[in-house]
């Protein structure tokens, strides 16, 4: 397929470029490290070996990101389901727009959901604010990742996203790939998910016709992603400490780095991800209403949350979180369930090191993460 040059910068690698690009990566110090410690038992050599048969992006998902997420669920998890039981059409393609906890795991899952269903991955947006090595640039865009430019100026920031939304309507209605990214831009460290207009306003720039009818050509697709434990809940934490003392206070390029480790490697529990139906019926519904440009983005990103808030999955932990937070729990949970959380609290405070640790803050911070998925979804039932 010809590709326009003006998504030569942010685009998946094109066939073509693959060959090229697996001899960069293999010939990376770091990510020969990475190699070794995804795949211990196989050789650098065997590595090079396998992705030279990978002819396509799909090929090298299948061939090396599905074994290793199936590793990940039996190391790290107490098991992933994926259901996509609402999507009628699985020809199709669909953009995915959904709540956000990990940005290795969240898209490496739902393709290997996909994947199970015979269905086709996607294509992946991702900050570069994370490609903080060359060679992570490399992998994902292997991997069918396409580059979110982000911390621009005002001009070329609109530049930018107007680059970005003519992308992925190439992608999604000339190539016919699935799409996922996120509601909102970076992750809800408080797990309050919430769309942000802004992010519907970029998606609808690079269409045909009205926003509307812009939105409708991506068969936006509201999915639901629940993890029962977020290992990087302490991390979050101590930022949010390290913000609250310190109004300048910026991650750094190696707190990315440790945040992306810690996602792979840390506990989750268990996880679920749920699709709505297409939201194609809704936008035409919403169209009909005539609202002001000044509304319109703000209603779509309220119906989109409500859809991401209904189906979540609720575990015992979200339960114990909101009563030890408010008091106002249902008490759906047994004894050894709120032992079992208060204990897991205990530990990841303990694995908060800062110079004046606020213990009652900290808690209080990771409380929030838990309780707010129970609150969201309480309030979008009724």
């Amino acid at each position: 397929m010809n590709i326009p040059n003006e998504f030569d910068d942010i685009r998946p690698y094109c066939e073509e470029e693959l060959p090229e690009a697996f001899e960069r990566l293999l010939a990376d110090e770091q990510f020969q490290g990475l190699a070794k410690l995804l795949f211990p038992q196989i050789t650098i050599d065997v590595v090079r070996a396998k992705m030279q048969q990978c002819k396509s992006g799909r090929d090298f998902e299948k061939v090396f990101v599905y074994d290793f997420i199936t590793s990940i669920i039996q190391q790290h998890t107490d098991g992933a389901d994926f259901d996509c039981s609402r999507l009628t059409d699985r020809q199709t393609h669909y953009t995915f727009i959904s709540n956000h906890r990990d940005i290795v795991v969240d898209p490496a899952l739902l393709c290997y959901g996909l994947i199970n269903e015979d269905m086709n991955t996607v294509e992946i947006a991702i900050g570069d604010n994370l490609l903080a090595r060359k060679w992570i640039e490399t992998l994902v865009r292997i991997c069918k990742a396409f580059v979110v430019k982000r911390g621009l100026g005002l001009r070329k920031q609109l530049q930018a996203s107007v680059q970005l939304s003519r992308y992925i309507h190439f992608a999604a209605t000339q190539k016919n790939e699935n799409i996922w990214i996120a509601q909102r831009q970076g992750r809800a460290k408080d797990s309050n998910d919430r769309t942000q207009d802004s992010v519907l306003k970029m998606m609808a720039m690079g269409g045909e016709g009205s926003p509307i009818e812009s939105l409708r050509q991506l068969n936006l697709v509201p999915l639901s992603l629940s993890y029962e434990y977020d290992p990087c809940d302490y991390l979050k934490a101590k930022e949010a400490q390290q913000k609250r003392d310190d109004a300048d206070f910026r991650k750094s390029p190696q707190d990315d780095l440790l945040s992306m480790q810690t996602g792979i490697f840390g506990y989750k529990g268990h996880i679920h991800f749920q699709t709505s139906c297409c939201l194609n019926d809704e936008l035409d519904e919403i169209g009909r209403m005539h609202l002001p440009k000044t509304e319109l983005f703000g209603f779509m990103a309220k119906r989109i949350d409500r859809h991401i808030h209904q189906n979540y999955r609720i575990y015992p932990c979200n339960r114990v979180a909101l009563d030890m937070l408010e008091g106002r729990g249902d008490g759906m949970y047994s004894s050894e369930e709120r032992d079992r959380f208060e204990q897991y609290l205990q530990q990841q405070i303990g694995k908060i090191e800062l110079p004046d640790k606020d213990i009652p803050f900290l808690r209080e911070r990771i409380l929030e993460m838990y309780a707010n998925p129970l609150k969201n979804h309480l309030e979008a039932i009724q």
